[in-house]
């Protein structure tokens, strides 16, 4: 993840070869971020959000909404198809034809935060890690309320993985994971083990395509596990479920670390990866994106290369200008690459920041009705988390100084490295201070995803932003974080996980 104070955390074992060094610190003007068509997507984003999420109504024709919006024709249906592109709504061709609200799936918000953390040097070992945070999570939760649906869904996938060559399909054999994730009831946790499972996948779909025989040791004790987590579940016994869980997951660590790849012939891709039902019908425009990015990331994202003039582009994906500038469109609003007009000019790779994974996220979690109960549930298993990895490293000179500079700052620190996103709230900054430090960009963006949603939910609640200093919250926030820091400067692990958590549980209070 990018740093804070462009001081990287130090590089992890089993990192992806051939990022840029550069790639942090390079200054690439964003052309696309503020453009027109991705403004008014927002607004027509908003106003189905207001309006309650009305699926199937039409929000108008062409005409209406050139109006309604105030911009020409060309911004309005760039601006659609970037709405389209969220799954949000969907134009309706023909005399009778408008805008029409649909139900969004997970697909454009996961794969928005794919995209980044494919940017920031996301390794096998950070989504392993994050997997062992959140799996058991959701096992417990699934145990605490299975119904006798949820029952039936959770002997079908067991049936499944029964069939001799479905044993030795890796997509296949994850799909226990995501079942679970949804039986916990909470669409955050849902939509964050998706992400895992699928960025797993594409990093070791090498591994997972070479599954061994059937009767290998790995396979017989992975069906085992399996066996005996549905078995916890069903009979409601989330101790049982979280332990053995927490073993399958160990067990399947070794496994991947033993049968992974090289980089090179795990490498996969982000939107053309395996979708689970989506897909089939996706435009020629994403596909095109797909493969620009694949040859980003192939080439090490260097941060400026120039990646072909549009005329050689078009020459060499074979598509029409309106395909491939609609491509283009997408590269742009994901951050990931620029259009630079005139002599010279070209598609420019630019740096990602975590803007449309936050956008994608709050768009879809916001129409699954997500609660801050939901949210509180999440955030407290990530921010434990990152704090005893920052814990373990309390001592090193530049840990200290960071925690303490957080604490002080005379001016709010925007960790998000000037990108699209405001500058987050001073009650918020030492969370994110720690998510840096932890050291894992996977934890570290999903905690930034759900204090942005608990931020919005907050104010959407109370009509204020967090804390009020006139009720005394910013000064119980204030003293809250001078004693986690206080523990952690002094190697008491255990009383900074004691403050964290009972700093969340007042948090919560407040906006309830």
């Amino acid at each position: 993840m990018i740093a804070y104070y462009d001081a990287r955390p130090t590089a992890e074992p089993n990192a992806r070869p051939g990022r840029s060094s550069t790639a942090g610190t390079a200054n690439v003007d964003l052309a696309g971020s503020g453009k027109l068509a991705a403004r008014v997507a927002t607004k027509i984003e908003q106003d189905i959000v207001r309006r309650g999420w009305p699926v199937g109504q039409m929000l108008g024709s062409e005409t209406e909404l050139r109006e309604r919006y105030q911009v020409s024709r060309a911004v309005l249906r760039e601006a659609i198809r970037l709405v389209e592109h969220h799954q949000v709504a969907a134009m309706r061709r023909g005399p009778a034809g408008g805008l029409v609200v649909k139900a969004p799936d997970a697909g454009a918000a996961t794969g928005a935060m794919m995209v980044y953390l494919e940017f920031v040097g996301t390794t096998l070992e950070h989504l392993l890690a994050a997997r062992m945070i959140l799996e058991p999570l959701s096992v417990v939760l699934a145990a605490e309320q299975v119904t006798e649906a949820g029952i039936s869904r959770l002997r079908e996938v067991l049936e499944v993985e029964s069939d001799p060559v479905a044993r030795r399909d890796g997509q296949v054999r994850e799909r226990l994971h995501l079942v679970i994730a949804e039986l916990s009831g909470n669409p955050t946790l849902r939509l964050f083990v998706d992400v895992l499972l699928r960025l797993t996948w594409q990093y070791t779909q090498g591994a997972m395509h070479q599954l061994p025989d059937v009767s290998h040791p790995a396979v017989t004790e992975a069906d085992d596990a399996h066996q005996a987590i549905v078995a916890a579940v069903i009979a409601g016994e989330s101790a049982r479920a979280e332990f053995r869980t927490v073993q399958h997951l160990e067990a399947g660590t070794e496994f991947l670390r033993y049968w992974r790849p090289a980089a090179s012939d795990a490498a996969g891709s982000i939107w053309s990866m395996p979708t689970r039902g989506a897909g089939q019908d996706r435009k020629l425009a994403e596909v095109v994106a797909q493969r620009i990015l694949n040859e980003i990331t192939s080439s090490g994202w260097e941060v400026g290369a120039v990646i072909g003039s549009e005329a050689a582009l078009l020459a060499k994906f074979e598509v029409s200008r309106a395909v491939l500038r609609e491509a283009v469109r997408l590269l742009e609003y994901h951050s990931v690459a620029r259009m630079r007009r005139g002599p010279g000019g070209g598609l420019v790779v630019a740096k990602p920041d975590p803007s449309a994974s936050i956008e994608a996220m709050s768009l879809y979690l916001g129409f699954q009705g997500i609660k801050t109960e939901d949210l509180r549930v999440v955030r407290e298993a990530v921010e434990l988390a990152c704090m005893d990895r920052v814990a373990a490293r309390a001592d090193r000179p530049e840990v200290a100084r960071r925690l303490r500079t957080v604490l002080h700052a005379d001016e709010p620190i925007n960790p998000f490295g000037g990108g699209q996103e405001r500058t987050p709230a001073p009650a918020h900054q030492l969370h994110l201070e720690l998510a840096e430090l932890s050291g894992n960009p996977v934890l570290g963006l999903f905690l930034r995803i759900i204090i942005t949603l608990w931020s919005r939910q907050g104010e959407a609640h109370s009509g204020r932003p967090t804390p009020d200093a006139s009720s005394g919250e910013e000064r119980a926030t204030t003293e809250a974080h001078q004693g986690i820091v206080d523990a952690l400067l002094a190697g008491d692990g255990g009383l900074a996980r004691h403050r964290m958590r009972r700093h969340l549980e007042l948090v919560t209070e407040w906006w309830q």
